[in-house]
């Protein structure tokens, strides 16, 4: 969590703007509870010197509270600074300014427009720090707290090899930086923040560190409030003072693709400490004693995309396969994550669901798998009020239920017929989910087979199929009493593998150990295989498809 939570600002994101349709009392409770654990979480880090979350959910918890408390204005809390528990007794003899976040390149665009002599730098993912040298001694070493007020960490700031005790020239100056935790070769887009800033303020916060502790900590000052006019002579006089990162780290830019470019660069490529994104300066500032502890115009952050985020669920929907699994599904509030709009989010398993109880008005966490692959990672705000849910059971649904489309097998039998007329089944063109849902919706279809006997005038009957539509369906169809016998028998789910070679009954009288003596075929396959053929519903295809009298299903 970064210090300048105070001046976080809601995500201007349309995604985010949907109101809870919630009454009074239960809206009252949510603000409440969702208040008090940020209070919690502010104090634990700012106070403890822990990270319970990661800053970018940490950030849209508080960004998600803010949008409530707009949508229900006539509900009081009671007022929070996030940096009250970090607020030391040791003024700052300049304020921390924090910084706004700019969301998106357009963002950007708008805020350079009125502005020159622009700079970038990455924005260090660590703690920061206020450093004060009197005659070119190191005086005293702040932590940010409230931005106004600091702890004093000198006597642990004199064990940091990287704070120089003397600068060259005894100069009087004061410095903010950040102290971060070294990561040599650190990749922000492959390896994320590590942690890396919750190992800092841990550290501290101790009383005393060992040498490989102290050594581990890195500074890179990123402003000299009260140096000189010029920019550029800030960062060469910095240099000349040894320290060298903030002036090979701090780019003169033109343009919102310059800002991007370095964006991009340091986001993808090897730096010496984790980042979270870049910030964006304007050379010229005023003077130092005229800071405050608030978003400056001067300089904004532009963050990288998050790795992770928080969705709003708004239903949970479970899904039963062809063979029976049952697969919950979120359908949360969209959501983005690198450019990607997220709005189903799969569970995985019952088993995981149960696990997680996850209900309406829960909040998740969602990352990327792979980069590109939403994922649920974990529940992060479960909502006062659990609605009840209809969860199937297990036990109902397998590899031989729901041959027919009923009030209770409509998942199951819809993934059947998307199969049957899929590559893996019957391959028939044009014939996909939308097909079998219109002759769903037009109950034309009630079984696994009774397309079979359509013909072109009832499929021009339903709505939103026209004539030429109707004569392609009704030439896939046809195509399909052309398909073999073991295409149609992988079409209808027969257990793989397989060697299908014998006709229909002869497979059907085949005990399971004559199943077994196939290649590949053991003790638990072939008891599938002896189910499936001797099914009553299997059973009763095989007798509609000899009725229809497709190729090699004659009487044999």
């Amino acid at each position: 969590m970064k210090a300048c939570f105070a001046c976080l600002l809601l995500f201007s994101s349309p995604l985010w703007a949907a109101c809870p349709d919630w009454p009074t009392s239960h809206a009252s409770q949510e603000l409440k509870a969702l208040g008090q654990q940020l209070a919690k979480w502010d104090d634990a880090y700012h106070r403890q010197g822990q990270s319970p979350v990661a800053d970018e959910l940490y950030d849209q918890a508080r960004a998600t509270l803010q949008q409530w408390q707009a949508c229900f204005p006539s509900i009081e809390l009671s007022p929070t600074d996030p940096l009250t528990s970090s607020a030391g007794s040791l003024p700052h003899p300049v304020a921390h300014t924090g910084l706004r976040k700019l969301a998106d390149k357009l963002a950007v665009a708008n805020w350079m427009a009125s502005r020159d002599d622009l700079w970038i730098q990455p924005k260090v993912d660590g703690v920061a720090v206020s450093l004060i040298y009197r005659q070119g001694h190191l005086q005293q070493v702040l932590s940010r707290g409230d931005g106004r007020h600091g702890q004093d960490w000198t006597a642990l700031a004199r064990q940091l090899p990287a704070i120089p005790a003397q600068l060259p020239g005894a100069p009087d100056l004061t410095l903010q930086g950040e102290l971060y935790w070294r990561l040599p070769g650190h990749i922000q887009q492959q390896r994320g923040g590590q942690g890396a800033r919750s190992t800092v303020a841990g550290l501290m916060n101790r009383q005393q560190l060992n040498t490989e502790e102290a050594a581990g900590i890195g500074l890179f000052v990123w402003d000299w409030p009260d140096g000189p006019a010029s920019m550029l002579a800030r960062l060469q006089q910095l240099n000349a003072l040894g320290f060298t990162d903030s002036s090979s780290l701090s780019q003169p830019i033109r343009s919102v693709a310059d800002a991007a470019r370095w964006r991009e660069q340091w986001y993808r490529s090897a730096l010496p400490f984790a980042t979270d994104g870049v910030v964006l300066r304007q050379a010229q500032r005023p003077a130092a004693e005229r800071w405050r502890a608030e978003p400056p115009e001067w300089a904004s952050a532009w963050k990288y995309p998050a790795s992770q985020g928080v969705a709003v669920v708004q239903a949970v929907d479970f899904r039963i396969g062809r063979s029976g699994r049952i697969t919950p599904v979120l359908r949360v509030q969209p959501v983005k994550l690198d450019d990607k709009r997220i709005e189903y989010l799969s569970v995985g398993s019952l088993q995981r669901w149960q696990t997680l109880d996850v209900r309406p008005g829960d909040q998740v966490v969602i990352r990327l798998a792979g980069l590109t692959i939403p994922a649920l990672d974990s529940v992060f705000w479960r909502t006062e009020h659990r609605a009840p849910l209809a969860v199937p059971t297990a036990e109902t649904y397998h590899s031989l239920s729901c041959w027919r489309a009923t009030s209770t097998c409509a998942s199951q039998f819809r993934a059947r017929l998307a199969w049957l007329s899929g590559k893996q089944g019957l391959a028939l063109p044009g014939v996909g989910p939308g097909t079998w849902e219109a002759l769903l919706q037009a109950q034309l279809v009630s079984g696994l087979l009774d397309w079979l006997s359509l013909t072109a005038t009832e499929l021009v009957q339903i709505p939103g199929i026209g004539e030429r539509r109707a004569a392609a369906l009704q030439a896939s169809f046809q195509l399909a009493k052309t398909r073999t016998q073991g295409q149609w028998l992988h079409a209808l789910g027969v257990p793989r593998p397989v060697q299908l070679d014998a006709d229909w009954d002869s497979l059907t009288r085949r005990s399971a150990a004559e199943w077994q003596q196939q290649p590949g075929i053991g003790t638990q396959r072939a008891a599938q295989l002896q189910a499936f053929f001797q099914h009553p519903d299997v059973q009763a295809l095989r007798e509609q498809l000899r009725a229809a009298r497709l190729a090699g299903f004659a009487d044999q």
